[in-house]
């Protein structure tokens, strides 16, 4: 199956085929990850750019892992050491970078619609590392992926996705990828941090920690994302853990074999706490170390290389 589309810009995008061939690709890349020699010539001759308007540490290292594990040639710039501190505009930047000609450029910026606008404007294609409260396709992705190793499918599962469901751009990914691969979602956070609307994706919107646990086979917490908000959407960290946090006792509410995930960072203690981050059922360094794979497979399919180069 090919893949037709030149940019990543959100799973919104993506059909249940190319979520299915991106997961299937990444499969095969992470085995590559586990190699002594962890390189191929998939993408040699290929120039990326990490374009970052935002601080990250696994997104932006992730990338550019991918990118030097497929031979590419990796460049990295931020916001702070580039010209953008000196008034520039995005698209300035952009089409200056394009002017030294790179074949994909990796963005993330705090605005919602950044990548899209770009690629509207130059002939990079273009990959959304997280755009403000929008959408982070490359998270969800690698997200489904590891779901998919444990459980096998994602159909029939649910999914609970607990926390600043109104600022999180992977809270939205997730729910949009989810659902066209079958699984049903439910959100709880407190009513300052749940999007009004947000049943309109289908997914079942929930009051109570224990209710949206209830039978759960995944769940996924979020971090309060305070740089995202004009004002304190909560009365206090303590009482937002004590109702929306996940500890071992509510925990219990979901399977026994319940997956624990988080994007990360963690916020030890508030959204969950260590004894929960830190036990049997959580997979999040394994959400990270999926994280080289899918995005070393997103690179590899808007490259248009062939199979047979890796």
């Amino acid at each position: 199956m090919a893949f037709s589309h030149k940019h990543i810009l959100g799973t919104a995008q993506l059909s249940t085929d190319d979520i299915s061939l991106i997961l299937d690709t990444a499969e095969s890349f992470k085995e590559i990850n586990q190699r002594d020699i962890k390189k191929v010539p998939t993408l040699r001759g290929r120039t990326v750019i990490n374009l970052f308007f935002e601080a990250s540490t696994r997104t932006r290292v992730s990338f550019e892992i991918a990118e030097k594990r497929l031979s590419a040639d990796s460049i990295n710039i931020s916001a702070s050491t580039s010209s953008v501190v000196k008034g520039e505009t995005l698209e300035d930047t952009a089409r200056n970078l394009e002017a030294m000609r790179p074949d994909i450029i990796v963005i993330r910026h705090s605005a919602s619609g950044a990548p899209h606008y770009l690629a509207e404007r130059v002939n990079a294609a273009i990959v959304n590392a997280g755009d403000g409260a929008h959408e982070h396709p490359s998270q969800a992705l690698l997200d489904l992926m590891t779901i998919r190793e444990h459980k096998g499918s994602l159909k029939g599962l649910n999914v609970a996705i607990i926390g600043d469901i109104t600022h999180s751009r992977v809270a939205r990914s997730n729910i949009l990828a989810l659902k066209k691969m079958g699984a049903s979602v439910r959100l709880l956070a407190p009513g300052t941090m749940m999007p009004p609307g947000i049943e309109k994706t289908g997914a079942r919107v929930f009051t109570r920690m224990e209710d949206c646990l209830d039978g759960a086979d995944v769940v996924m917490m979020l971090r309060i994302q305070l740089e995202r908000q004009g004002n304190t959407l909560i009365p206090s960290v303590r009482e937002y853990a004590r109702f929306f946090g996940l500890n071992r006792s509510n925990l219990k509410c979901a399977k026994p074999d319940a997956l624990v995930m988080h994007p990360g960072p963690i916020n030890r203690g508030v959204e969950i706490t260590s004894d929960v981050a830190d036990g049997d059922q959580n997979v999040i360094l394994e959400q990270v170390e999926n994280g080289v794979a899918v995005r070393m497979a997103l690179l590899y399919l808007i490259s248009g290389e062939s199979v047979s180069e890796t």
